[in-house]
């Protein structure tokens, strides 16, 4: 069945077509002719023994759907998933996460696959919305649908659902999904990539956002009444008051003083928390032989954990480590701490300490893109590292983690918007942010951490900007509290991770995700304003460390040489099979790259160096004018004449009656190969061939 809706001044298309016959849920999504199908299933058997919930998502992009074939000669089919369809898949997961029972112990796997893109809808969001429907007409246990918008903000309007063309124009791209409580919409998830932007203009495009969404979950809705299967009846957890008073007579106050001792640090702390928790399990292991017992008091354990973190925060405003709701723990920068990188910096917030290093490139070293939405270059990078050290761990290392992927992009969209255009600063640039130590958003860590390493080498950045994370604790009812720069416990049991990056002058980037329904219009404005205040303060502590790029690159940088010739003049550059500019790079040292508009660039690691081959680069595509006297080496002895270079790759014809002023019979009685002589150019043709005179030449000694 076909279902259509007008969004955006397009139609928008949900089919269930019945394709995905197997699957629990599945549905066609198509706006414009972007086309998406999405999937869900849901496992038979259910796993006691996981901690969590297992949720996997994944973002499948094909290139048949953008009419392209990729890949190596030998390897055409697609491979690991590109960084942008992680970006994706996470997306989708952190929207439709929350709305799963708690109690769900199945494995869900959801899988949305571009099938058609036409170059200007994101299958993003028609992702997200696709599972969002797919689940709900599903017998999968899952709460009333989501509504997904993207918001585009240009020439000082929001634009519902803009094209790639007018999201690259517009100064704010903000994806933002919602549901319907009560009448209201709470927000459920956002993505925001901005341009310094107030935080203002935010609330104004989340307030723009409010009627559609709502028509979205209204037309989901209406579609659920008509094909949506029964759900799938969940055993529900029975309440066990009896051991419940028995663990509680078993820990006392003792769990509330190991969460809230002023005097210990937090990994103190939670190592007395977690010997607790071993307590209390050997108790009931040993009291009640059963594992559904162990299980139930391990879960209760975890839950009187929130509680107390609850209670306290709302009721006293006390945190564990005893700071206010809104203080940052102690701040530390240190920059130029490694002696041969082109630029260090290390930020510290707590106990999370993230070190980042930067290095600099040739225009050659930027990233090759090529996926289904993306082909071209990338000179701005930022990579992500969390080591297990950094929380105290012993695990295998292996390739970056989806974790690894969001946060390190999180970072360089934070970033990018500072970053110095290529004309004004044609390096690649690479920074890598390696974690030391986590607790609590080294994300935002790495936002700092990095803002400095790029001014330590001095990289020209308009200004530095800085990132904190704000949680949310809430009683389910009105009360709430929001707090700022979570940690340990407030990050696992809290109820919002609000991330925000940005200079002084306004946001560059927004993630939140919430553990809830979703959050009010009045919690993200109090967000907003009480994360510009940290922002501001970290802002302050690391511009007294450095306040502005230092006004030098850093000794062992390379040194970028540029020229503009002419788009013609490029051939010669690089000469025939490019012996030429081999010859150049081979004896100078250095790299050239030359742009398809003329523009050379020539990095090397001296400027000598540098130096040398960009006067080898202008001898060779120098303008030759009639008149001038060259010396040049005779290349080669023709019967009507001899070519003599006259420079790198330039050659011009003297032609037998031009040898001497007396006639000539063999040209091989007056010069020979190799020989040095002083030419004069008498005349170039239309095709720019060069003609030269020896005769002429030694008239004017």
């Amino acid at each position: 069945m076909k279902f259509k809706l007008e969004l955006g001044g397009r139609e928008l298309i949900f089919e269930v077509r019945d394709w995905a016959s197997q699957a629990n849920g599945e549905v066609l999504v198509r706006y414009g002719d972007t086309t998406v199908l999405a999937t869900c299933v849901m496992s038979e058997q259910e796993n006691e023994n996981l901690g969590f919930f297992p949720l996997t998502v994944n973002y499948e992009e094909r290139y048949y759907a953008a009419g392209k074939i990729f890949g190596s000669r030998y390897i055409k089919r697609e491979g690991r998933p590109s960084d942008e369809a992680i970006l994706s898949a996470r997306l989708i997961d952190r929207a439709i996460r929350p709305r799963f029972p708690e109690h769900l112990k199945r494995a869900v796997q959801v899988i949305v696959t571009c099938l058609s893109w036409d170059g200007e809808n994101d299958p993003d969001v028609l992702g997200l919305l696709g599972a969002s429907l797919a689940l709900s007409i599903s017998d999968i246990p899952w709460q009333e649908p989501l509504g997904v918008v993207r918001m585009g903000y240009m020439d000082g309007k929001f634009v519902l659902n803009p094209t790639y063309e007018e999201r690259e124009r517009g100064e704010v791209d903000l994806i933002l999904a919602g549901i319907e409580k009560k009448g209201q919409i709470l927000i459920n998830m956002l993505e925001v990539k901005a341009e310094e932007t107030k935080e203002e203009v935010f609330l104004e495009g989340v307030k723009k956002a409010e009627t559609s969404l709502r028509k979205l979950i209204v037309f989901q809705e209406q579609i659920k009444k008509k094909l949506g299967k029964e759900k799938i009846l969940l055993e529900a957890p029975v309440p066990d008051p009896e051991l419940e008073k028995e663990i509680k007579e078993f820990l006392g106050k003792r769990l509330e003083e190991a969460l809230y001792e002023k005097k210990k640090e937090k990994l103190e702390r939670m190592a007395e928390v977690n010997n607790l928790k071993e307590e209390l399990v050997y108790f009931i292991e040993g009291k009640y032989p059963e594992m559904g017992k162990t299980k139930y008091a391990q879960n209760f354990f975890e839950k009187e954990i929130e509680r107390l973190l609850q209670e306290n925060i709302l009721k006293k405003e006390l945190r564990p480590d005893s700071r206010k709701l809104d203080e940052i723990r102690p701040l530390n920068c240190e920059v130029g701490l490694l002696p041969r990188t082109h630029g260090s910096a290390l930020f510290c917030r707590g106990q999370t300490k993230a070190l980042s290093i930067l290095t600099l490139g040739a225009p050659g070293d930027q990233q090759l893109l090529q996926g289904m939405e993306i082909v071209g270059k990338k000179r701005f990078m930022h990579h992500y590292n969390f080591p297990p050290y950094s929380v105290g761990e012993v695990k295998a290392l292996r390739a970056p983690a989806r974790r690894d992927i969001g946060h390190g992009m999180l970072v360089e969209k934070a970033l990018l918007p500072l970053i110095p255009g290529f004309e004004e600063f044609p390096y690649t640039i690479r920074v890598v942010s390696e974690m030391l130590s986590s607790n609590g958003s080294t994300s935002m860590a790495s936002v700092s951490s990095s803002s400095l390493a790029l001014m330590d080498a001095g990289v020209p950045i308009k200004r530095p900007a800085a990132g904190i994370a704000l949680g949310l604790i809430q009683d389910g009812k009105d009360d709430y509290k929001i707090i700022t720069d979570i940690q340990g416990p407030e990050d696992h049991h809290g109820h919002m991770d609000f991330k925000v990056a940005g200079t002084r002058q306004g946001i560059t980037a927004l993630q939140m995700d919430v553990k809830i329904n979703g959050i009010t219009q009045e919690i993200f404005r109090k967000a907003l304003n009480q994360g510009k205040k940290a922002r501001i303060k970290i802002l302050d502590t690391m511009e007294k460390v450095l306040p502005e790029p230092r006004p030098k690159l850093s000794p062992y940088a390379p040194c970028i040489l540029t020229l503009q010739i002419k788009p013609e003049q490029i051939g010669e550059v690089i000469g025939p099979g490019g012996k030429v500019i081999r010859e150049i790079t081979e004896k100078c040292g250095v790299e050239i790259d030359i742009e398809e508009n003329g523009l050379v660039f020539i990095t090397a690691e001296t400027e000598k160096a540098g130096q040398k081959a960009l006067d080898w680069v202008k001898t060779i595509t120098r303008e030759v004018k009639i008149g001038e006297i060259f010396q040049g080496k005779v290349k080669r002895i023709l019967n009507f004449g001899a070519m003599v270079e006259i420079a790198p790759g330039q050659e011009g014809l003297i032609h037998i009656s031009e040898l001497a002023p007396y006639r000539v019979e063999r040209v091989g009685q007056v010069l020979r190969v190799g020989q040095i002589v002083q030419v004069k150019v008498i005349s170039i043709d239309e095709q720019g061939r060069i003609n030269l005179s020896l005769k002429q030449a030694k008239k004017n000694l």
